[in-house]
């Protein structure tokens, strides 16, 4: 890649332009991954960053933990005992199962894609 400069009075400056980018949002996973990045490799974010390679990494990221989340819930509802049942008889159970549950889960992908 051969680099252009523009001459800004006596000085040369390099004519930088960043590649088209998706305008997708960003989730709340990919949005966690960033956060963690910054904090604590801020190496590697910077490295993403520079290379014009973390927003793509960023949506990569929340789709496969939204995808993720979407598998693993459903079969530890089954093992919890969570029904359609339950939700009808009694809501304030079947929220405290749920939101247990989501944690759970949430752990896994903590752990798994976000901390990695």
């Amino acid at each position: 890649m051969k680099l252009e400069y523009i001459k800004n009075g006596d000085y040369f400056i390099p004519n930088l332009a960043l590649s088209v980018q998706p305008t997708q949002p960003i989730g709340k996973y990919g949005r966690m991954r960033k956060t963690y990045l910054q904090e604590h490799r801020p190496t590697l974010f910077n490295s993403l960053l520079l290379s014009e390679k973390l927003y793509p990494h960023l949506l990569e990221i929340d789709q496969a933990a939204n995808e993720r989340l979407e598998r693993l819930m459903p079969p530890l509802m089954k093992a919890a005992g969570i029904t359609e049942q339950l939700k009808k008889t009694d809501q304030m159970e079947w929220v405290s199962l749920m939101n247990t549950i989501k944690a759970q889960v949430e752990e896994i992908i903590f752990a798994e894609l976000i901390h990695y």
